[in-house]
């Protein structure tokens, strides 16, 4: 299989045509490697190659998507016996000692691991800049950021190294990156999809897994592989009354959307952003559903306040358990990384507690809004990608090494303004995706626009818990009114396919 005529394919495609013996799986994964090997090195999103094994690996021949390559991320979707440096410097030397849930299914699914996708240190920016592993970048535009934290995911499967990659979502990880790289990005209802065997709840609850795709059904098909409860789950989320490839099919009714453009932390919002939320209101009034502007009712920057609270006690968690299992020392973690986990030794108990408490205030704010409405529509970011190295600012760093020493000399500065600075600093860019990790509720990002310079721009619909169903079913009707997938044609010609 020619690399040109494998770009032309999605997952679903790749194992139709293995399924029915017109190509190989070795001829596909051959395909895939060759591509890796065309673009990677202008985008740095793979950072564990598994190309010979993937060649030589068996897969179960009865899966949805028997021997069709997969990229895994490298957070938290771990296999036994294989690096998982959560990017990193502290986690370099992890070797995991089971699989993932994820990765158990998928492999069950029929999916070859073809290697594994670089993430931002801890997954904590919607940049994927490691120290460990140097900048990823966008294939629409190198200069960019693909976005984070699931931005080597998200350059590799716009690219078409795989039709689609594994990605984890604990604040927008999904969704940012499938907006940034012309995808789409679902992220399941918290439960939907088990974090075991070695959490109950991951972020406590706040992050989900899944994969960012070129197509709509390509995300539900996987959805269905990946999907239902593991042993020793905290609970079990209902399942739909079929599967998801069947009912994405199926018309999702008249809808009722509420719509907002108006960044929730009172940040600016770019007018590419905002275009792209009025175009697609436009197409869903033409589909035949009710759209009017309304939004749900929140305190902004207490919701703000309350996910930079988790990340503080999750960094501190995730360096302690470096330092005392792999002998990590401070030196092998980012500047930002340790002034969050400084934040989070210091955070009082009690005032983390206050927080993850009030999580349930944004759920009922929530539901109270999906009792008039079926879905929300907005932007996915509140901004176009940044430049590679655009964030990390002198002022930036600055301020942050000011605050560590503040917290060296024994200040508590947790009540103070500069944690909303913090908190600014780092959302700023990307305020809509948060509310549904705290809320635990379904959203997705779905590239509806393109700017006059060819970047895409996705939007954000979000549902009621459980409503992965709908939004998938509302995804389908886009994505044949205003089809995306021939825009990576482009990327062909950017990065020429050589062929085998």
């Amino acid at each position: 299989m020619k690399q040109s005529e494998y770009l032309r394919y999605d997952a679903t495609a790749l194992a139709d045509l293995i399924r029915r013996g017109e190509v190989t799986s070795r001829e596909v994964c051959e395909a895939a490697v060759e591509r890796a090997t065309t673009v990677n090195g202008s985008l740095n999103a793979i950072c564990f190659p598994q190309f010979s094994e993937a060649l030589a690996q068996e897969f179960s021949k009865q899966g949805t998507f028997a021997g069709v390559p997969l990229l895994l991320k490298d957070l938290a979707q771990e296999q036994a016996g294989r690096p998982c440096a959560y990017g990193s410097r502290g986690f370099q030397n992890y070797i995991a000692p089971q699989d993932s849930e994820f990765v158990r299914r998928a492999r069950e699914g029929g999916l070859l691991f073809l290697g594994r996708t670089a993430t931002p240190e801890f997954g904590l920016k919607a940049v994927t800049e490691s120290e460990l592993w140097g900048p990823s970048r966008n294939p629409w535009n190198t200069q960019l950021t693909p976005g984070g934290s699931s931005g080597g995911s998200g350059a590799a499967a716009a690219s078409g190294i795989v039709p689609m990659a594994g990605a984890n979502d604990g604040g927008g990880s999904i969704r940012i990156p499938a907006a940034y790289n012309g995808l789409f990005g679902l992220k399941p209802s918290r439960g939907r999809i088990s974090s075991g065997p070695m959490m109950g709840e991951a972020w406590t609850g706040a992050s989900s897994d899944h994969v960012v795709t070129r197509t709509v059904r390509d995300s539900a098909a996987m959805l269905d592989v990946l999907s239902g409860p593991a042993s020793g789950d905290p609970f079990v989320v209902p399942s739909p009354n079929e599967a998801y490839a069947g009912l994405m099919q199926k018309s999702p009714g008249r809808l009722k959307i509420g719509v907002f453009t108006a960044s929730p932390y009172g940040t600016e919002v770019a007018p590419e952003c905002v275009t792209a939320v009025e175009e697609t209101a436009r197409i869903l009034e033409n589909l035949g559903h009710t759209v009017e502007y309304a939004r749900p009712e929140f305190d902004g920057m207490a919701l703000a306040r309350c996910y930079l609270g988790l990340y503080f006690g999750e960094v501190s968690a995730m360096m302690a358990k470096a330092k005392g299992q792999l002998g990590a020392a401070d030196s092998d973690f980012e500047l930002d990384t340790r002034l969050m986990g400084m934040l989070g030794d210091t955070m009082p108990l009690s005032d983390y507690v206050l927080r993850r408490q009030q999580w349930n205030e944004f759920a009922r704010a929530l539901g109270a809004f999906f009792a008039g409405y079926d879905m929300y529509l907005c932007p996915t970011t509140g901004q176009l990608p940044a430049r590679i190295g655009e964030l990390d600012t002198p002022a930036h760093l600055k301020l942050a090494a000011k605050l560590m020493l503040a917290l060296k000399a024994g200040k508590l500065l947790h009540r103070s303004g500069q944690v909303d600075q913090i908190a600014m600093e780092s959302l700023a860019r990307t305020p809509f995706t948060q509310l549904a990790n705290l809320t635990g509720t379904p959203a997705m990002s779905v590239p509806m626009h393109w700017t006059a310079e060819g970047l895409p721009v996705g939007v954000h619909l979000g549902a009621p818990h459980g409503g992965e169903g709908v939004l998938l079913q509302l995804a389908a009707q886009l994505e044949e009114a205003a089809p995306w997938f021939g825009h990576y044609e482009r990327l062909e010609k950017a990065f020429p396919a050589t062929g085998l």
